[in-house]
């Protein structure tokens, strides 16, 4: 046991120093590690994130003792600093690990009892001395000195950025990007650590800039200080800022005149940087990769407005004839609609829960074929493109799999169908438009031919993309493409409150939430703890009791945010002590947020499409998606891997992969959208402004199909209505359009 050999407490900050004996386990994805560490002649197991590590090394680390119920005691590291081995016991190690490729254990035993404590500094600055050894000639000695060489500059730049706490994957990016001249690049100017390929937050960059005696008016500073505001509200939204506010922003945050910003932001836009350019008489600062997204959007929608596909003939009849022999009498709004898509190249459909938009698409598609067109259809995310496949009776993709997504080693989609390999179709169908961001949207329209039609569903009263851009609302507003909008409430669809309810939230009036012998419920409860209680209730008795609900397939419960008693992570936490508590041989395993358990729901939170699947008919695949829901039906503790079932698809998940899981008893709003849940329950209790307003509360209704229970205060549920905020994006592709269309 650590506590045993090294005399350290558990929990509490400790330090130990030692030499690597053996590296157990290594990741050389994100540097996560499982090292047997040699400290005063006992053997420690020290766990955590490093750049590159050889057997021999010398390392001090600071950390904590923890207990691991599968492995026992560790030392779990938070900061390292790292040095090449000494001596020359530590050498011969080091050197016999094969470190350095052409030695092995017998020649680093020859070369060790040649060169002694000053083994590696002759490789490294007399190399040709390496030929006094037998079976070691010239070209080989000149190798191994290069290896050497390398292998010391950079295991002086990790020295150099550790003490900085700089992150293994950030010392590896950094490496990368500047090699040999790392060190020299960071002290002339530290605020490189913040680019994109290398990803160091500016806080950190801005710490290590001090330490440097940095001033605040540093030029280096100030320009990273502007690329890093206008980068954190890209997260937000926005494909741009007024130049003014953008000014005033960075000032403020920086503790600088707006003089030296206004000069340094010129600056930038002069090094294109970022760009400038003028939307409605005002000047507005962009990302150079949100600009071109936004600005090519623009120009390929003018150019399908241009140059449209061929117009098909007939269609009033064909919709007549396909109404009788569907015996369908499509309103006036659905007629427009289908008429549109079939005589024109673009056209939006949009409209709230009950108006009819799945059997006009259904018509659109139905007839599109009849014509001998090709359709593909598409959504962005996988439970909406599984969503769109259930009711149109058609195979849809995500888009990331329709364009052929593959990574690069940065985490960044590139995608094979593009302009150079466009998609084979004659007309697009894009689901869900409401939640596709500016550079996803490019992306699609990269990939379209010219000629083909392209159909974009969506409601825009819905949340807004969770990436930079307004798309959706910014191609209504600019009145450049053919819109219709279904407003009419079905008859069958009246009879529904989740459905008028839902309408009246979008509309700024109250819900109706006295009647009890509908599908919607209001269950008013003032104190936290006990709406708490009454969810779990819900979910884990009473919505099974009444209905026949499964807990785990047709009921979700739904939060404004993560945080709190009533947050995601909290509820998750309390339903799955009552759903799946630990029980004797019932296998599971800890992740950073969450313990997981054979049997909790649980949910993939980022696509990967190369995750391999098995479906029970024996046909194999690969890809899930993020959102995608599923059940967790084997684990195994000694290798942290897990089997998870996705309906009728079993996944298998490493423990780097399962870092991408969480539980699912209690999703975010955000997350749900795309999705559809027979029982939807949500809490209803102040919170963060920002997360309690109108579109979002009309997102979580509307993702219920048969019963909707808010649980909490009517204050609550009254401020959201009433908080229409529509959360302000600023973009660019509606003026862009707007200037391309004229």
């Amino acid at each position: 046991m650590i506590r045993e050999m090294t005399g350290l407490s558990e929990n509490e900050i400790n330090e130990i120093e030692g030499s690597v004996e053996d590296i157990v386990y290594r990741n050389n994805q994100n540097g996560y590690s499982v090292l047997m560490l040699s400290c005063d002649g006992e053997l420690v197991t020290a766990v955590g994130k490093m750049t590159e590590v050889s057997v021999g090394d010398e390392l001090r680390l600071i950390g904590k003792i923890k207990h691991n119920p599968n492995y026992g005691e560790q030392f779990s590291f938070d900061y390292y600093e790292q040095s090449m081995p000494s001596n020359a016991a530590a050498i011969l190690k080091y050197l016999s690990s094969r470190t350095i490729k052409g030695i092995g254990a017998k020649t680093a035993r020859k070369i060790v009892d040649a060169f002694g404590d000053n083994t590696l500094e002759i490789m490294q600055k007399q190399p040709e001395r390496l030929t006094e050894i037998s079976g070691i000639s010239h070209d080989k000695a000149m190798s191994i000195g290069e290896q050497v060489r390398k292998i010391f500059g950079m295991k002086e730049i990790m020295v150099y950025l550790t003490k900085y706490h700089i992150t293994a994957p950030e010392a590896v990016r950094i490496w990368k990007e500047y090699g040999d001249s790392s060190i020299s690049m960071i002290e002339k100017n530290p605020y490189i650590l913040c680019g994109e390929n290398i990803g160091v937050s500016f806080e950190k960059a801005d710490k290590i800039a001090e330490s440097f005696g940095r001033p605040l008016d540093d030029p280096f500073r100030i320009k990273a200080g502007i690329l890093y505001i206008i980068t954190y509200n890209s997260g937000n939204g926005h494909t741009c800022l007024p130049t003014d506010r953008l000014i005033d922003i960075s000032a403020d945050f920086l503790k600088t005149d707006k003089e030296n910003t206004a000069s340094a932001m010129a600056e930038l836009i002069d090094d294109t940087a970022l760009i400038c350019d003028e939307l409605d008489g005002r000047s507005f600062v962009f990302l150079p990769a949100l600009y071109k997204s936004e600005f090519y959007g623009a120009d390929r929608i003018a150019l399908i407005l241009k140059v449209p596909p061929e117009r098909i003939t007939g269609t009033e009849y064909a919709v007549e004839t396909f109404e009788k022999i569907n015996n369908i009498q499509y309103a006036e709004q659905q007629k427009r609609a289908i008429i549109e898509a079939m005589t024109g190249g673009l056209l939006i459909l949009t409209g709230g829960p009950g108006t009819g938009k799945t059997t006009t698409l259904n018509a659109i598609i139905n007839l599109y074929e009849r014509f001998g067109l090709k359709v593909l259809l598409a959504a962005p995310t996988g439970r909406a493109a599984q969503r769109m496949s259930q009711l149109t009776g058609h195979e849809a993709k995500t888009i990331h799999r329709l364009l052929e997504v593959e990574w690069d080693n940065n985490e960044r989609p590139r995608f094979s169908r593009n302009e150079r390999n466009l998609l084979d179709c004659d007309a697009l169908i894009l689901d869900e438009m409401s939640m596709v961001d500016v550079t996803l949207f490019e992306s699609v329209l990269r990939a379209l031919p010219l000629g083909c039609r392209l159909i974009m569903v969506g409601d825009s009263d819905q949340l807004p993309s969770v990436g930079a851009g307004n798309v959706l609302g910014d191609l209504i507003d600019a009145g450049k493409i053919p819109v219709v909008r279904l407003t009419e409430i079905f008859r069958q669809s009246m009879e529904s409150l989740i459905i008028t309810n839902a309408h009246k939230i979008v509309h700024g009036e109250m819900p109706e939430i006295c009647r009890t012998d509908g599908d919607f419920f209001f269950m008013e409860e003032l104190d936290r703890d006990r709406i708490s209680e009454k969810i779990v209730a819900l979910y884990t008795k009473r919505l099974p009791a009444a209905y026949g609900y499964d807990p785990m397939n047709d009921i979700q419960v739904l939060c404004p945010g993560r945080k709190g008693v009533l947050g995601v992570t909290e509820l998750n936490k309390r339903l799955q002590e009552a759903l799946n508590p630990p029980g004797i041989g019932k296998q599971e395993v800890k992740t950073p947020v969450y313990i997981l358990r054979v049997g909790d729901k649980v949910m993939q939170t980022r696509n990967n499409y190369d995750l391999p699947w098995a479906r029970d008919d024996g046909s194999e695949g690969a890809g899930i998606y993020n959102g995608d829901i599923g059940i967790i039906e084997y684990i195994e503790k000694a290798s942290g891997s897990a089997k998870i079932r996705f309906d009728d698809r079993v996944v298998s998940y490493n423990s780097d992969n399962l870092a991408n899981v969480e539980l699912a008893y209690a999703v975010t709003v955000h997350k749900s959208q795309g999705s559809e849940f027979k029982a939807v329950v949500m809490p209803m209790y102040y919170g963060a402004p920002q997360l309690y307003y109108r579109n979002l509360l009309y997102t979580a209704v509307t993702r219920a199909k048969e019963k909707l229970i808010l649980v909490g205060n009517v204050s609550t549920l009254r401020k959201m209505v009433d908080n229409n905020k529509k959360t302000k994006r600023y973009s660019g592709l509606r003026a862009f359009l707007e200037r391309s269309v004229g």
